[in-house]
């Protein structure tokens, strides 16, 4: 198999748990601080946040790549949170070499241009638990006549979803809970009631409720609730209880099972490899790994040896949401704050990926001294579309047909974070194109209906509103067409009137080539509903056998809903999605388009985008394209219980674009051709006529087995 063997793509490859154990010990041992396990850390404890791989510089990874150079040192990040000190604050460390490590080095100034603050560290899930238990024993018991005769409460059938960011300027940490009744898809069952809780003290005994919410009435606290309660000044609408499968939000099928439903399967098992972090098919070789907070990332990818993509990954995913709730309309979740890699569970055999595919396990130190293993979280296989990739029949001059049956190789990975699910695909075609896309499932979060509130949102339940709100992805894609530096080409179309060569009193509009370089950053940044040229490519130095540079275009499919306006004082820490597309000079102090610390400190983010745009000249230059792709979500009925991947997936594509001399796929041992004077059912003239013999026999599947519910990490 063409491209490269084993060994290389290890330098991209995940830590192993026998490392992170590694960095957990040294780290006990070198900081010189009490350590407490993050799973038990109050807000004033020291704790690790996370340990993962630090990845080597691109020039280090290609000089052992490419030019036979040393192999770069293994290195892991290890955050820390430091609470148990006068000036708290978090901190990064590269930690090494690996397996056992004898140094680190404290990287955060030299990241951030200065310390981390330390309100902009992420919730972690023990805070989440302390907040539940004050709310429970301290601000709920001041109010329980209200929630007992309303909601029947016993201390265990409300639960509450958090909203972010958690306030109004840096330093805030006030969050807004909405509370449902605890049935199964409890993001359906809204009860009308939603405190602001303010937890910005490391002292959890001084946490307090800021502002009650409850059917459209604002109270500064419980008690005054509860006090209006009793006078009678409440305007109390009852929720019925739900049933505890949740009744209309259950997923429990209304049908029993049937016929099974059509499987796919290799007649001769997998034609594609998988060792360690690496896959290799007979066209297509490339490196994955998982990082904690955005997901699935691919390295060195090629196609036919040729490297095409150095690394592709997930940078953050952004939901916009409007209500007439306090909760609904603050919600500006960054998902890649909460850990899209993290929240990657075990997929299921037959219904998230074939049956068949190969399942890869995914290990992760999070809020824990302890690796945790997620059990067949990624499958790769190779999907058959059930339609051609190209084909033609002939019926004029000569009869024949040729074509090719669309088969190409997938890498899944499905996110789950709270009510939502994404699906993340890396898709190879056999043409040299690769689609990135992603596919939204899972629960709509919802209000409590009352009021204007169909203003934002449609009705799906008695007193349920599915709330308006936007899903924004955006991809780092870090090509290298024919070599590391490139250029950005646009192409597109003009009409033109000219007369007629052969009649000149008459008109024609033809269609004409538009051609421009885009030479500077600023011309490459297009706003996210702007014009942009249809044809957007990386040109490389060299040219194809017709005297054309070779390319690969950046082809978007998106229907996003608009970005949060400018003039948010929170709107930098996501603008990244103010661009469809921005093309900027790759640098390694520009390493990703957001960050975790942005989720909760909105107002002074760590990461901001715009900043990355400064009209650079970028020919020939090593380029990154940050890429925005989204859609708008107005839910409806049929979004119950759960939103379906149809009309809900949105993607990229890298396509060749003059970068062969013909259609590589011609090449491709998959291809059928016959003609009018050939019998078509011989195996030698069609080997598809063999099928009945070569792929007659039943596959043998692999027992069911599933371990999703085992060691969870809870959002």
């Amino acid at each position: 198999m063409p491209g490269m063997g084993w060994e290389p793509g290890l330098v991209f490859a995940d830590l192993t748990p026998e490392e992170m154990v590694q960095v957990v010990r040294y780290l006990q041992h070198s900081l010189g601080v009490p350590l407490v396990d993050a799973s038990q850390a109050n807000p004033s404890d020291n704790c690790i946040y996370y340990v993962d791989v630090q990845l080597p510089t691109k020039a280090e990874a290609l000089g052992f790549l490419d030019r036979g150079g040393r192999r770069p040192p293994r290195q892991a990040l290890a955050v820390v949170y430091f609470g148990n000190q006068p000036d708290p604050n978090v901190t990064e460390y590269v930690v090494g070499p690996l397996p056992k490590p004898t140094t680190h080095q404290d990287i955060t100034v030299q990241k951030y241009g200065g310390k981390l603050p330390y309100h902009r560290r992420p919730v972690l899930g023990k805070e989440y638990e302390q907040i539940a238990g004050y709310l429970r024993r301290t601000a709920f018991p001041t109010a329980l006549t209200f929630l007992n005769r309303v909601f029947d409460y016993d201390g265990t059938n409300l639960a509450a979803l958090t909203s972010a960011p958690r306030g109004f300027q840096s330093g805030d940490r006030n969050t807004w809970f909405a509370l449902f009744h605890n049935v199964s898809g409890y993001f359906l069952h809204p009860v009308g009631l939603e405190v602001l809780v303010d937890h910005s003290s490391l002292n959890v005994s001084q946490w307090q409720v800021r502002k009650v919410f409850y059917n459209g009435q604002y109270y500064e606290d419980l008690v005054q609730l509860e006090s209006e309660f009793q006078q009678g000044r409440v305007k109390v609408d009852p929720v019925t209880r739900a049933p505890p499968d949740g009744g209309f939000s259950s997923m429990q099928p209304r049908a029993p099972p049937r016929a099974p439903f059509p499987l796919q399967y290799e007649p001769h098992g997998p034609r594609y490899s998988v060792r360690n972090n690496q896959v290799v098919s007979w066209v297509w070789s490339f490196a994955f790994g998982v990082n904690v907070n955005t997901g699935i990332r691919l390295f060195d990818i090629r196609f036919k040896g040729e490297r095409i993509v150095y690394e592709i990954s997930v940078q953050d995913a952004m939901s916009v949401y409007g209500s007439n709730c306090p909760g609904g309309m603050s919600t500006r979740y960054m998902d890649g704050s909460f850990g899209i890699g993290r929240f990657t569970y075990p997929l299921v055999r037959g219904v998230d990926c074939p049956y068949s595919a190969t399942y890869v396990d995914t290990h992760y130190l999070v809020e824990t001294e302890t690796p945790e293993m997620h059990k067949n979280s990624i499958c790769i296989f190779e999907q058959n579309s059930g339609s051609p990739l190209r084909r033609h029949y002939s019926n004029l001059q000569s009869l024949y047909y040729g074509g090719l049956t669309n088969s190409a190789l997938v890498l899944r990975s499905i996110a789950t974070l709270g009510n939502y699910d994404y699906v993340w695909d890396f898709i190879f075609y056999q043409n040299g194109a690769i689609e990135a896309k992603v596919q939204a499932t899972g629960y709509m979060t919802s209000s409590f209906l009352y009021g204007d509130g169909l203003d934002y949102g449609n009705r799906v339940g008695d007193r349920t509103l599915g709330t308006v709100h936007t899903h924004s992805i955006n991809y780092k894609v870090d090509l290298d067409v024919g070599g590391v530096n490139n250029t950005v080409v646009a192409h597109d179309m003009a009409f033109e009137s000219v007369q007629a060569p052969w009649s000149p009193e008459h008109q024609i509009q033809r269609p004409r080539l538009t051609k421009a370089v885009l030479d500077t950053e600023d011309k490459a940044a297009f706003r996210l509903h702007s014009n942009m040229p249809r044809y957007i490519y990386f040109a490389a130095n060299g040219e194809n056998k017709w005297g054309h540079q070779r390319g690969y275009r950046i082809q978007i499919v998106s229907f996003a809903g608009k970005h949060l306006p400018e003039t948010s004082l929170m709107e930098r820490a996501i603008s990244w999605g103010r661009y469809k597309l921005a093309v900027t000079k790759r640098k390694e102090e520009e390493p990703t388009s957001s960050s975790i610390y942005n989720q909760n400190d909105p107002w002074t983010p760590t990461v901001a985008f715009a900043d990355f745009i400064n009209n650079e000249t970028i020919v020939n230059e090593d380029l990154v394209a940050w890429i925005t792709t989204g859609f708008l979500h107005i839910p409806h009925a049929e979004d119950i219980p759960n939103t379906v991947t149809v009309g809900n997936g949105v993607s990229i594509f890298l396509r060749p674009y003059n970068y062969y001399d013909i259609d590589p796929s011609i090449y491709s041992p998959d291809g059928v051709f016959f003609t009018s004077e050939q019998d078509s059912s011989v195996c030698e003239v069609n080997h598809i006529a063999c099928l009945s013999k070569s792929a007659s026999c039943l596959p043998i599947l692999p027992p069911f087995t599933y371990d999703g519910f085992q060691n969870l990490t809870r959002l």
